[in-house]
């Protein structure tokens, strides 16, 4: 009944598409750069038509945009998209925080886990994309905190939006020791049960985010 059906392993179009995105969440191309298929075709080595496909993989997840007569670049959040996306995880991380008395043990364990993983990968690497995936994986982790697959989900639509936001201003910024320190504080008093002081905390963590973004994007002032 299924013998005609099957699925190419890894495709040149999948191939570029995972190197494109590695490039933008390592912060290597900027938001608002336009991507051209034939200085992209060059570089990668591979056929114009593959690059028109990758890029529209990358139209599709909300990545990068089409602009009128000018073709693709890489999605620059708006000040309004930057102010949406920080109330959007202020609602689902405090959510979490907020479900802390009652989360299971290993639930409780998971930003600490997260954290650990986040200080060793900014200590010991210069690869910025996995600085950030890390850096994003303790913010999951307080969501992870409701026990809710469908709070995870929406965190997780947003996610290239915040990567490409973190990507960005984690290069900018350049001080992982104070972010580490941040996201200690955060863990820590979550773990002391101080649970309205965390979620207080978060806010101003996110706050100082949202300015930086927004200084980014060219309002604001970058927070170090």
């Amino acid at each position: 009944m299924y013998d005609n059906l099957s699925v190419e392993r890894s495709s040149t179009v999948d191939r570029a598409v995972d190197e494109l995105r590695r490039a933008l969440f390592a912060g290597e191309i900027a938001p608002g750069t336009p991507l051209r298929e034939v200085a992209l075709s060059e570089a990668m080595g591979v056929a114009r038509s593959t690059i028109r496909e990758a890029l529209s993989v990358l139209v599709s997840d909300g990545m990068a945009v089409r602009v009128t007569h000018k073709g693709v670049a890489v999605r620059q959040l708006t000040d309004d998209d930057v102010r949406d996306v920080i109330r959007a995880r202020l609602a689902l991380e405090g959510a979490g925080m907020r479900n802390w008395p009652r989360a299971t043990s290993d639930m409780r364990g998971e930003p600490r886990r997260a954290l650990e993983r986040y200080a060793a990968v900014a200590r010991e690497t210069l690869d910025a994309g996995a600085v950030t995936e890390a850096h994003l994986s303790i913010h999951r982790a307080f969501v992870g905190l409701a026990g809710s697959e469908r709070l995870l989900a929406a965190f997780d639509s947003i996610a290239s939006e915040i990567r490409l936001g973190l990507a960005h201003l984690d290069r900018v910024r350049g001080n992982a020791e104070g972010q580490i320190v941040e996201h200690t504080r955060l863990v820590e008093q979550l773990e002391d049960d101080a649970v309205d002081a965390a979620v207080d905390e978060l806010g101003r963590h996110l706050d100082v985010a949202q300015e930086s973004l927004l200084a980014a994007t060219g309002h604001g002032t970058i927070k170090t």
